[in-house]
């Protein structure tokens, strides 16, 4: 639920948005954002829609988050930590707990609980490209850091439609876990 509209990133307000702890089912894909998306939101699906223990079909939340992630890969000698991919989250409707929820049968998909914490939050319409991300974040970044407002960890990428909405009406969100 917004707490409250903070302040402007450009002509676009920003609010700060209290995120109570939830579940969520995840799975790690590498690749770009929006190759990750589409892989993820897949897997993620097939658990959904009776892809686990049990076959039982779980309702479909929004938003659909995304969260960049860093894949160890293996070297011959060492590992070293990249930007290699992405986290994609369902949450898990609020009726579920953690030891109520059916196991997945695809090993990728991981079952967690999320804290509770506190966000700034951009929210823009349009398409789902890495350009109009990286626009809307840095403008984000800006409006904290002109406001004073002390931000940390990753950005959460937070889409609420589905591909066949059309695009200049989607619903497109940006959280960055404030202090």
């Amino acid at each position: 639920m917004p707490a409250r509209v903070e302040g402007l990133c450009g002509s676009e307000a920003y609010e700060v948005r209290r995120i109570e702890s939830h579940l969520v089912a995840e799975t790690l894909v590498g690749g770009d954002a929006a190759d990750a998306g589409n892989q993820g939101f897949r897997i993620l699906a097939e658990y959904i829609f009776g892809g686990n223990k049990g076959a039982r079909k779980i309702a479909m939340t929004a938003p659909v988050a995304q969260v960049p992630a860093k894949i160890a890969m293996a070297a011959p000698v060492a590992q070293s930590a990249g930007p290699s991919g992405h986290v994609v989250r369902f949450a898990m409707p609020s009726k579920w707990a953690l030891e109520t929820l059916p196991e997945p049968n695809d090993p990728r998909v991981q079952l967690r609980a999320v804290p509770a914490r506190t966000v700034a939050v951009l929210r823009y319409s349009g398409t789902w490209s890495q350009d109009r991300y990286d626009t809307h974040l840095q403008a984000l970044e800006s409006a904290l850091a002109r406001d004073g407002v002390k931000w940390h960890g990753e950005p959460v990428w937070a889409r609420y439609d589905p591909p066949w909405v059309p695009w200049f009406v989607r619903r497109n969100e940006i959280w960055l876990a404030v202090d």
